[in-house]
């Protein structure tokens, strides 16, 4: 993966192969913070990265100069990858090992933007919580955004506060705000 923006544009990430993780494809991921630069300014962006993974979003956000980054991961492994190379890239990364459900239902942050990207094979059931808490619970500033980046076999459309659908390749985001 590469970081495709910013102070660290072009930047590898080589991610240890342990890693129990599907990073978002940089075509999918340049598509999505296209539209992300239209819609926010970066310098003012407090965003949290569910199921944050290798940190591939969280990266990116950092390097377009987001002002505060949460990544939350259950897997040890995850968590102590996106540390060191937050460290090493001297980006605003805050690191949380916990389950994201745990965490949404725990937290009183709030942010612009909410990144969820977890395993392809969720449930729908499971991808509305994450709707749910994050609107019930006001997770959000206002005008912001939650994005579910899901499988295109999945479909968020008849779940409340949805905007849209964005889909690239086998990659498909869904707004919600």
């Amino acid at each position: 993966m590469r970081i495709v923006s910013g102070i660290h544009k072009g930047k590898k990430i080589i991610a240890p192969k342990k890693l129990p993780v599907r990073p978002t494809t940089d075509f999918a991921k340049e598509a999505l913070f296209n539209i992300l630069n239209n819609q926010y300014h970066f310098s003012a962006l407090k965003v949290v990265d569910l199921f944050s993974g290798t940190g591939n979003i969280t990266y990116e956000f950092g390097s377009r100069g987001a002002a505060e980054i949460i990544a939350v991961d259950a897997h040890f492994e995850c968590v102590k990858f996106i540390n060191k190379k937050a460290e090493e890239l001297d980006l605003p990364v805050r690191t949380v090992k916990s389950d994201v459900f745990k965490f949404l239902k725990a937290t009183g942050e709030t942010a612009n933007i909410i990144f969820a990207d977890p395993p392809y094979g969720f449930e729908v059931e499971l991808l509305q919580q994450i709707v749910e808490l994050t609107f019930s619970r006001n997770l959000l500033e206002e005008g912001g955004s939650l994005i579910i980046e899901h499988s295109k076999k999945i479909d968020l459309s008849h779940l409340d506060h949805f905007v849209e659908v964005r889909k690239y390749g086998n990659s498909v985001f869904s707004f919600f705000s």
